[in-house]
């Protein structure tokens, strides 16, 4: 059964009209699928039926976990984007970004793709200046109106600058996680285990965190 109806699967195309080249996602699960690895499995297999303009390959976290240790995935579901030439820019989705968090994902294969709106010449410069690897977790649910925003940021200071990863999180998949990083709310950010966020953030910020990192 068909995740999206005739008339989100037109507004879809419409959006995925402004990804500029493709944008291949390593996709990774395993071999006896979890509940949400099958439901991420058929978002993404729709997803590529909509736009030619993305493809997947599937991964088993533990055969293949060669791959997994390169783009340092440890759970599943997760999306790795990367660009036309296969480059990896530390933008990735654990779960299913469904729901809400829908509009991160749209923004994340646009961005990915080449399309990326301009950013103010001081804040590019902070940003490239992080010299730093960063760790920034935004943990969501599908429900929550705010998050998205949190996600699009922390995947847009990951693809300025290598040495951030940013990860969507959804919270509902990962309840263990959840319990660690005791999300009561969301969005929660986690910057390199240390440092926390809540709630919809400025870029400034989580710039403000990552440039007093120890």
């Amino acid at each position: 059964m068909a995740i999206f109806n005739e008339n989100v699967r037109k507004q879809l195309e419409e959006l995925l009209g402004e990804m500029k080249d493709e944008v291949k996602i390593a996709f990774f699960t395993q071999e006896f699928e979890c509940n949400t690895c099958k439901d991420a499995h058929a978002f993404l297999q729709e997803f590529t039926e909509i736009s030619s303009k993305i493809s997947f390959e599937s991964y088993e976290l533990v055969k293949d976990k060669e791959v997994a240790e390169k783009y340092g995935v440890d759970k599943i579901p997760a999306m790795v984007m990367l660009d036309k030439d296969g480059n990896d820019h530390g933008v990735r989705f654990y779960g299913i970004p469904g729901g809400y968090e829908i509009n991160s994902f749209l923004s994340a294969l646009k961005e990915v793709s080449g399309n990326q709106e301009e950013l103010p010449e001081e804040l590019t410069r902070r940003i490239k200046a992080i010299d730093k690897d960063v760790h920034i977790q935004v943990f969501v649910t599908a429900t929550c109106p705010y998050c998205p925003g949190a996600v699009v940021v922390g995947h847009r200071l990951a693809l300025e600058n290598p040495h951030i990863k940013a990860d969507m999180v959804d919270a509902s998949a990962y309840p263990d996680l959840t319990m660690k990083y005791r999300v009561m709310g969301v969005p929660k950010i986690v910057i390199n285990e240390t440092h926390e966020l809540v709630g919809a953030q400025p870029v400034t910020e989580f710039l403000r965190i990552l440039e007093n990192l120890n």
